[in-house]
């Protein structure tokens, strides 16, 4: 302003209605070069701090889903499939492939979406003799495992890259997987990794 208009101090502070004093005031407090260090830091690390959650999309905005199937004994997560939608049938193909692979549980807890209380995954249920168990509407804590592995994923994952493609999503998530099931310790089963539990005769994550 006051080089603009060639004004005075006085002059320019009476018109945005401030005190010369406080624009002539100087800042006698420390530095806080430790501070601002130490929030650079965690901007580094923790990319997803300080900021709303990224959604799970594409980096075009198109939304995604990400199918996880998690066993509750071991932690073990033998799938994250990501798609654009999902429906009856196109659950029923990730999850009897990984089905044939590992076997075929009594039971499955499942939400109340409308792609696993359809007549697909139904009948496929049927005939492999397994139940559906369906959590009640609203009521999260009925999947605690699921619930708090899809949080976990989430910050890791979705929230901390772009995906700039659907197959870009599923090399990333893979390799997310792949620390999750294979390096990392988890306390809830003796710090042990969940494919220890899931095959404790020592076979490796087999391929898709």
């Amino acid at each position: 302003m006051r080089a603009g208009w060639q004004v005075s101090i006085r002059r320019a502070c009476a018109l945005i209605r401030i005190d010369p004093r406080t624009y002539r005031h100087k800042s006698h407090r420390p530095g806080q070069a430790a501070l601002e260090q130490r929030i650079r830091e965690i901007g580094q690390t923790r990319v997803r701090f300080g900021y709303r959650q990224v959604h799970d999309q594409l980096a075009t905005g198109r939304k995604i889903r990400v199918l996880t199937v998690v066993d509750t004994f071991s932690r073990y997560v033998p799938v994250l499939d990501a798609r654009f939608s999902y429906r009856g049938e196109s659950v029923v193909a990730p999850l009897d492939r990984v089905c044939r692979r590992t076997g075929y549980p009594a039971t499955i807890r499942v939400g109340q979406g409308s792609e696993f209380i359809s007549r697909d995954i139904g009948l496929w249920a049927y005939q492999r003799g397994v139940t559906l168990d369906f959590s009640r509407p609203c009521k999260p804590t009925d999947n605690a495992f699921i619930e708090a592995f899809n949080g976990r994923f989430r910050a890791e994952c979705p929230n901390s890259h772009w995906f700039m493609s659907l197959e870009d999503a599923a090399e990333k998530s893979e390799v997310w997987l792949r620390d999750y099931n294979e390096e990392r310790p988890h306390s809830a089963i003796d710090y042990n990794v969940p494919i220890a539990m899931h095959y404790p005769d020592g076979v490796t994550s087999p391929s898709s």
